[in-house]
């Protein structure tokens, strides 16, 4: 539990929340003592504000009569009133009986003989539990007018409040407590619906996903993103799958037959003749191999971006004419016309030697699969901001049940079958695009030809 994301979660919301609480206890706690205080001092200065005025105008008598009667109507135990002389001497009081002997502070004596008109402490007497409120006044002839309020229903009413509030805490902190650990698990489902179709996937389940809540929340985007991972993960297992199928198809026939014309030779009568055929096919038989195997690492080291640091910019005018050039003698012998229209020069950022293997599989694949009287046309030209490479032929086209196949690794479809060939010229060739930024659009009928359009943005 104590590792669980949401207790640690709670505990915060929980810290956080009493944290709060006790900074605005405490605030109001001071503003409503403070409010008190001064209310109180309000009260005691008004009280002796009319007892000075009494003095003045009626002399000692009238206010001893005066400060009795409001220490009565106030109560004897709420306030008191004593008249002293600056010795301490006392000569007029109302009942000190609840008050006990409250004594004199000198220190607020001494201030009133010091200019101060008034002085306000706190005391506590002696032998009591509350507090009092004591205001020193100085009247005229060095009469020192003691008046005070006590602070005990004060004290009462601050108590109140502080146990009214730690009450209330406590019921909200346990009610924090519960709606934050429903909210940390409620928040967390979406996570422990991906922990749980992770751990199915560690199984070798690859078709779950993770199911939606459709709230558009992080939680939500997290799995939206997960899925298309375990999408790509699941594209990438089944291709890895047939690659390998395919890769242990092609590669035991020409094992097969390498084997098949060893064993040939030796059951049958040997001679240097046919120890060299045998050689010779081997040979051949190896250089398919060989081919098959840097296609595949080259599909490989595109995919994983290594040759980017070797891009600069390239004419692919110029390389559609070197590459016509070289493949004209091949379309001559096939009897196959090759036309090249690439005037105008066109950049792109590159790998020179990717991409003269990429145009290179391309013109292959349409010369090869042209018969004789048929026509090639490779073009190349600037388009809306990049470059368009068009190979178009006239050969037997391709099925549209096929069309979506021929960029897989090993994919030959049922008629190129009896071409020579591993079915990887196209899929290097997408893989190259791809690498520069790229897409291979494909245009075809059976029996009409294939047109291949290579897409690339123009260098910057």
């Amino acid at each position: 539990m104590g590792r669980s994301l949401a207790f640690r979660l709670t505990l915060w919301y929980a810290t956080i929340f009493a944290l709060s609480a006790a900074v605005a206890f405490s605030l109001f706690y001071v503003l409503i003592a403070k409010t008190i205080d001064q209310r109180t001092d309000a009260d005691l200065l008004a009280h002796a504000n009319q007892l000075a005025q009494i003095h003045a105008l009626e002399g000692d008598g009238m206010l001893q009569r005066a400060a009795m009667l409001q220490a009565q109507a106030a109560g004897e135990k709420k306030m008191f009133f004593r008249l002293l002389y600056p010795s301490g001497l006392v000569f007029s009081s109302s009942n000190m009986l609840h008050w006990g002997n409250v004594g004199l502070d000198r220190n607020a004596v001494d201030a009133l003989f010091e200019g101060h008109r008034h002085s306000l402490v706190t005391q506590v007497p002696p032998g009591r539990t509350f507090k009092a409120r004591v205001l020193y006044m100085r009247l005229s002839g060095n009469i020192i007018l003691q008046l005070g309020a006590s602070l005990e229903e004060e004290a009462r009413l601050l108590q109140t409040f502080v146990r009214i509030f730690l009450f209330t805490m406590a019921g909200l902190l346990v009610l924090g407590v519960g709606v934050g650990w429903f909210m940390a698990r409620r928040a967390l489902s979406g996570v422990e619906s991906v922990t749980r179709t992770a751990r199915q996937i560690s199984e070798s389940d690859l078709d779950t996903r993770v199911p939606l809540r459709h709230r558009y929340d992080e939680i939500d985007r997290l799995a939206i993103t997960f899925n298309q991972m375990l999408d790509r993960i699941r594209r990438l297992v089944t291709g890895m799958r047939q690659m390998n199928d395919n890769i242990a198809h092609d590669l035991r026939s020409p094992i097969a037959r390498i084997r098949g014309l060893a064993e040939v030779t030796l059951t049958h009568e040997p001679s240097v003749e046919a120890y060299g055929q045998m050689a010779a096919s081997t040979i051949e038989e190896c250089d398919r191999l060989l081919d098959m195997i840097n296609t595949m690492l080259a599909i490989a080291r595109t995919e994983a971006g290594a040759g980017q640091a070797a891009f600069k910019i390239v004419d692919m005018a110029a390389l559609v004419r070197a590459a016509c050039d070289l493949f004209q003698p091949l379309a001559e012998d096939k009897g196959i016309a090759l036309q090249c229209a690439a005037d105008e020069p066109c950049r792109v950022d590159g790998d020179e030697s990717m991409l003269q293997r990429m145009l290179a599989n391309l013109i292959d694949n349409a010369i090869k699969y042209t018969d004789a009287g048929g026509k090639v046309t490779v073009a190349a030209g600037a388009d809306q901001g990049g470059v368009r490479l068009m190979v178009t032929d006239t050969g037997m086209g391709i099925a549209p049940a096929d069309q979506n196949r021929v960029f897989d690794r090993f994919y030959r479809g049922d008629r190129s079958r009896c071409q020579a060939g591993a079915g990887l010229g196209l899929s290097l060739a997408q893989t190259v695009a791809q690498a520069h930024g790229g897409r291979i659009n494909l245009q075809s009928a059976p029996g009409q030809g294939s047109t291949f359009e290579v897409q690339l943005p123009a260098s910057g």
